[in-house]
């Protein structure tokens, strides 16, 4: 007859302490963090608290942004 061994099992984890503390404590977290984020325009100057423009402030030109020159480049010579 063989014998068999039981191995020692490894220690479950209890979800229960995630559902009820710590799954709860990040949505309360995240919930005032956002809070604050949206809060925080009271405190800003009353320009800064607009919202954003839509429009261009200053339009970029049409010829483009970069410029080159059309000489092209040599070795200098000795």
């Amino acid at each position: 007859m063989e014998e068999t061994y039981n191995l020692p099992t490894p220690p479950k984890i209890n979800m229960a302490i995630f559902r009820e503390y710590i799954a709860p404590l990040l949505v309360v977290l995240t919930f005032l963090i956002a809070l604050v984020a949206v809060s925080a325009r009271i405190f800003l100057p009353n320009d800064m608290a607009a919202p954003a423009p839509i429009e261009e402030v200053s339009p970029i030109p049409k010829t483009g942004l970069l410029q080159f020159d059309k000489a092209i480049a040599t070795t200098p010579t000795r």
